[in-house]
């Protein structure tokens, strides 16, 4: 089952841009599979810190030109591709020049968080089901790492539940430990919803907290894994006794990776 399809969502990857753990993992994780066989995908936001003149990004005209819906507002998305140096590997890049253009990724000079993570978030998550839509790209696996990627399994099981490119897709969730302690004012939820997705469905987003969103995912996504076994203070209540796989960093690491791929989508 080698030639296996697996998008990776990320909030970022080096070379590009790296401020945790999630930059090496979406680096090294999918080319280690795309070796082995596996047909892969990888989709960041385009934070204002990466150059695009040194990165070689470019935008892909018949990608872009979605307006995707934020609560009452439609922001328009653009798609832009680079490849990772040393490596036979592109990167999509989704960029909005409301949400992206800031040249920084989640706090301003002053270290706080911005107030519109959350919309920041919801376009991300919108704008990689589009794009996956527009490149006609069938995933066995999507995953998704850390809290930015969140809502995706959610999507997936709703909204997109029966759109052919995602009948079959299984999604995966990893947690990092990366947490936030910004509240989200206003109304989160409305802002979140789509069609097929009922209040009760992002009841678990009432706290409007990164515990909220980490919640929301592990309740949609079809397997968990914990990106490391540090303790990650109040996870073990929220996750109400969910499965959690801890795939750890040995000799063995992308081995493990393409079997718990190949058997969860088996």
């Amino acid at each position: 089952m080698s030639n296996l399809r697996i998008l990776y969502v990320a909030s970022e990857i080096s070379p590009f841009l790296k401020t945790s753990d999630v930059a090496d993992f979406v680096r090294k994780i999918p080319q280690s599979m795309q070796e082995r066989g596996m047909e892969i995908r990888i989709l960041v936001p385009r934070f204002g810190l990466i150059n695009e003149r040194k990165n070689r990004l470019h935008e892909v005209v018949r990608l872009s030109g979605i307006n995707i819906p934020i609560g009452d507002d439609e922001k328009p998305l653009v798609i832009k591709v680079a490849s990772i140096p040393n490596a036979k590997m592109q990167v999509y890049f989704i960029d909005n020049e409301d949400y992206f253009h800031r040249k920084s990724v989640f706090h301003d000079k002053e270290n706080n968080f911005y107030d519109d993570n959350d919309e920041r978030a919801i376009f991300f998550c919108k704008g990689v089901i589009e794009t996956v839509r527009k490149l006609g790209w069938a995933p066995d696996v999507v995953h998704c790492n850390d809290w930015m990627t969140s809502l995706i399994p959610l999507y997936l099981k709703t909204t997109y539940k029966n759109d052919p490119l995602f009948k079959d897709t299984k999604s995966v969730f990893s947690i990092y430990n990366n947490a936030f302690e910004h509240k989200f004012s206003g109304n989160l939820a409305e802002k979140v919803k789509m069609m097929d997705i009922d209040d009760q469905m992002l009841r678990g987003l009432e706290t409007g907290d990164y515990f909220g969103f980490i919640k929301l995912a592990t309740q949609f996504a079809d397997a968990v894994t914990k990106a490391d076994d540090g303790e990650i203070k109040g996870l073990e209540e929220l996750l109400n006794n969910k499965k959690v796989d801890i795939i750890e960093k040995n000799e063995n690491y992308t081995e493990s990776y393409y079997n718990f791929y190949n058997e969860l989508a088996g």
